[in-house]
């Protein structure tokens, strides 16, 4: 649109700057300070009254489309805005970037991340990494563009810069209530193609089916690899609750160990796994917790402190302390 229709579109242009800059910080306000210049000439501020505020200092034009007011320090939620706008047509925030908006916390990430439609002209915007999916997510919420954070989980875990970082970005959304173990299900089926397919088909079935999870069915053959025995699967024990099953055990030295699937961190599961780990060690057996992810990810070192209690109970000197 022509810059003189836009500065039309509402009257006559904003001419007292006390009027238009009380106007453009509540308009400022709904994103952390920044505001696009379509806005505001919707407004009545034209790029007259936009030049003679920055030229004052008292705005900052930080990019083609979006000026901040008072300050050119923009915080999280104007560096989304900035980036969606300033991207080109049809951004949105993804991976990460539509998780943090979304409300994800103990992540912070090195970029924005923003996907596009192919068809659209990118511009170059500092610390925002551009993709462009092979199928274009639709717009999901009110507020900022980004996309569902079922689809920007499964982003997320393919653009991490590791295997690790991919596992942790898998559990946090679900952990933090985002969104749901089959919405996650429903987002990886439909993706084609995956540099980590391998890896994540694995811990996206820990974190969704902990009860169907391979991580106590793998478990027995670390436990060979470790130079262990056998242990034994799913053993019955009568405590203070009635009966329980445990994930393995050797009973030969009293010790358990638990693996826990990505749904034991959910709702009450920590306290009914707290509960059943003190009765066992009540009952004088000794209780190593191993998350499934753990699993996946450092098998060796988790193995490593196993076969360390294992070879100290046997030994018969109580410590049952784990090595490095």
């Amino acid at each position: 649109m022509p810059q003189q229709s836009l500065e039309m579109v509402v009257g006559a242009p904003l001419r007292y700057g006390a009027a238009r800059r009380a106007i453009a910080r509540e308009l400022a306000a709904e994103h952390g300070g920044v505001v696009h210049r379509l806005t505001l000439a919707q407004h009545g501020i034209d790029r007259f009254g936009v030049r003679n505020e920055v030229a004052a200092g008292r705005w900052f034009t930080v990019g083609r489309h979006t000026v901040a007011v008072d300050s050119p320090e923009l915080g999280v939620v104007a560096q989304w805005w900035r980036a969606v706008w300033e991207s080109g047509s049809g951004a949105r925030l993804d991976g990460t970037s539509a998780l943090l908006a979304a409300g994800l916390t103990g992540f912070e990430p090195p970029v924005i991340d923003v996907s596009m439609p192919k068809s659209s002209r990118v511009h170059a915007v500092p610390g925002v990494r551009t993709h462009f999916p092979h199928r274009l997510a639709p717009v999901v919420g009110a507020g900022i563009r980004r996309v569902a954070a079922e689809v920007a989980t499964i982003h997320a875990a393919q653009w991490a810069v590791s295997d690790r970082q991919a596992a942790l970005l898998i559990c946090l959304p679900l952990q933090q209530r985002l969104t749901t173990p089959p919405r996650v299900q429903l987002a990886w089926r439909s993706v084609l193609r995956s540099p980590r397919r391998t890896l994540l088909d694995s811990v996206i079935a820990d974190v969704t089916d902990g009860a169907h999870s391979l991580g106590e069915l793998d478990f027995a053959r670390l436990a060979r690899k470790a130079g262990l025995p056998t242990p034994t699967r799913q053993a019955l024990r009568d405590g203070p609750g009635g009966r329980v099953y445990l994930d393995v055990s050797w009973d030969e030295v009293g010790l358990v160990v638990e693996v826990d699937g990505g749904h034991h961190a959910l709702a009450l599961n920590p306290i009914d796994d707290a509960l059943r780990q003190n009765d066992r060690v009540a009952a004088g057996e000794r209780v190593l917790r191993i998350p499934v992810i753990g699993l996946r990810l450092t098998p060796e070192r988790f193995m490593r402190q196993v076969r360390h209690t294992y070879d100290a109970l046997r030994a018969g000197d109580g410590s049952g302390s784990c090595g490095p």
